[in-house]
């Protein structure tokens, strides 16, 4: 069910046209964990095209130090 309601959440996300309006923490967090997911991040092809590189510590998500670095 929690996949489920991610899924459904960043469909939502993607649809938005608030998400093309500027990237922000935030708004990419949809899950409100505190780190955005490659699956969050997808809805960003400029922040998927530099994911790796601003993922310092490799565990696959952006805490919010890596990501204001973008």
């Amino acid at each position: 069910m929690k996949a489920l309601n991610k899924t459904l959440a960043l469909i939502a996300l993607a649809s938005s046209s608030t998400a093309f309006a500027g990237t922000d923490f935030d708004t990419l967090d949809v899950d409100g964990d505190g780190a955005i997911s490659q699956s969050e991040a997808s809805v960003d092809a400029k922040l998927m095209s530099q994911f790796a590189e601003l993922d310092s510590d490799g565990n696959g998500e952006l805490s919010k130090e890596e990501f204001s670095k973008f």
